[in-house]
């Protein structure tokens, strides 16, 4: 089954098809290039389902991703749709130790977003922000102070425990 049959497949819910296809990209069957290329020139909604399935497939797995995907997903985390950048900033966070030299760009992003004013996308910007502090790279220098700061203005204590977390996993 390709993308467009299963995207095209009336018989299947979104969770299944990204399901699905982060099965195809797990088994070896489906290369995360050719996905991202697919997404590339999608609609939001098929776009935000392909990258959620990068995620899924990246969480237990992250040396699947390639520099490609880093490329494609930073530049994800500026699009308008607030799913499209919640998914971009949760591949990242699982393939960060994949590429801890190769992250300033996603991190400068990342900054932008953390004053998204959707909270999943707060949320999964701390997520990706703190994998990355906790990485210890010469980021700290600068991204240290930026999240204590992102600490003390945001108001949603899920956002908040998250940075939280990453700064006390960062210093030991």
């Amino acid at each position: 089954m390709n993308l467009n049959e299963i995207f095209n497949e009336k018989s299947l819910k979104q969770k299944d098809k990204v399901s699905k296809i982060a099965g195809l990209i797990l088994a070896g069957t489906m290369d995360p290039d050719a996905l991202l290329a697919f997404a590339g020139k999608s609609a939001d909604a098929e776009k935000a389902s392909c990258i959620e399935a990068i995620e899924f497939a990246t969480k237990t797995h992250p040396q699947l991703a390639t520099e490609n995907c880093l490329k494609f997903v930073t530049a994800s985390l500026a699009d308008s749709a607030p799913r499209v950048k919640w998914e971009s900033a949760k591949v990242i966070g699982n393939i960060a130790p994949v590429f801890p030299t190769k992250l300033k760009a996603a991190v400068k992003q990342l900054l932008i977003n953390s004053e998204h004013n959707g909270t999943v996308v707060r949320w999964a910007t701390a997520y990706a922000l703190g994998e990355i502090l906790k990485l210890r790279t010469a980021l700290n220098k600068d991204l240290q102070p930026a999240i204590e700061a992102i600490c003390r203005r945001e108001e949603d204590n899920g956002v908040k425990k998250k940075y939280l977390d990453a700064l006390k996993k960062a210093a030991k």
